[in-house]
């Protein structure tokens, strides 16, 4: 059986807004749930896990009444790190399965369908799957001395999610104690030693943080929507 584990922990502070930016609307409905739908979408058998501090919880609840939002789902609560939420979204899996679960950053609702799959099966069949994209900036790497050094921006890749690996290997990694150092889900997989497969992602496979993240996001799924009339 696998799993999806959606982490939706933000607070909106980088959207300047009272409300978190994972229920922000983008094209009239909550960010969490276009999320949410896009793994619905894709034809995996996939159990949902929402990842919610426990104070959004009942909002989150009166949105899904709002909006008739039936996607079958559990809730697990969100803790103070990545790696708290995630260890705690993933308790609620049962020691004994052992299919793979993915990790997804609740306000990535453009992760490509065909992405999502072919992590799952990457995963499957070797353990580990993490979506990466080309880097498109010049980027410039601060040395000891305090000056600046341009790279070669092909030597670097952009991480996306879902970062999908084995449920047995996810909870042998998580049960490690937290370090500053993980900050994403594959990182506490590599420090088991473990190597982790990287598949392509999609560029269209933003992370909504800022007031302008909104606007490209409206952009994409109107391009969305316009390519499926």
């Amino acid at each position: 059986m696998d799993y999806i584990i959606v982490v939706a922990g933000g607070k909106g502070t980088r959207m300047g807004t009272d409300i978190p930016k994972q229920f922000l609307p983008v094209g009239g409905k909550p960010v969490l749930m276009r999320t949410l739908e896009r793994f619905a979408s894709t034809g995996l058998q996939l159990n949902l896990i929402v990842v919610l501090p426990r104070e959004q919880q009942d909002y989150w609840k009166e949105l899904c009444r709002k909006y008739a939002f039936n996607l079958q789902h559990q809730i697990a609560d969100g803790g103070s790190t990545r790696f708290e939420s995630s260890k705690n979204g993933l308790a609620l899996i049962p020691d004994n399965e052992d299919g793979v679960v993915g990790f997804h950053d609740g306000v990535r609702p453009f992760v490509a369908t065909e992405v999502i799959r072919q992590c799952y099966l990457t995963a499957h069949r070797t353990g580990s799957a993490l979506p990466t994209s080309p880097v498109t900036s010049t980027l410039r790497q601060k040395q000891s001395n305090g000056e600046w050094l341009n790279v070669l921006r092909s030597n670097y890749r952009e991480v996306q999610t879902p970062q999908v690996f084995s449920i047995v290997l996810a909870k042998q990694a998580f049960n490690q104690p937290y370090r500053e150092q993980f900050t994403d889900d594959a990182s506490v997989i590599e420090a088991l030693g473990q190597h982790v497969t990287m598949v392509d992602g999609n560029r269209e496979n933003i992370k909504l943080t800022t007031p302008f993240d909104l606007v490209v996001a409206e952009a994409l799924l109107n391009h969305e929507n316009n390519k499926t009339l």
